[in-house]
């Protein structure tokens, strides 16, 4: 799937994130599977709910964190594409 800045992405039916409080972490639960998910794309996967694009995704992560918009925006669609290429996203 090609993103565009104007992307606006949802989970799939049956995929959310969620937080693990035993094991203090952040996945993605999946019927029978569930990924991961560490460092920054918790943060950016907040953000994924069918109303924002992600040009509005990236504006505020570097709002929010002070960083450039450039840095943000690799991140943000590497992820989200990688997401979208496993079928936990869509557009």
């Amino acid at each position: 799937m090609s993103l565009s800045s104007k992307s606006i992405l949802k989970f799939k039916r049956g995929h959310r994130l969620q937080h693990d409080r035993v094991r203090d972490i952040w996945l993605i639960q999946a019927p029978e599977k569930a990924f991961i998910v560490e460092g920054a794309a918790p943060h950016i996967l907040h953000l994924i709910d069918g109303e924002r694009d992600i040009e509005s995704i990236v504006k505020k992560l570097s709002e929010d964190f002070s960083a450039p918009s450039d840095v943000i925006s690799r991140d943000v669609y590497a992820l989200l594409s990688d997401l979208a290429e496993k079928g936990v996203l869509y557009a």
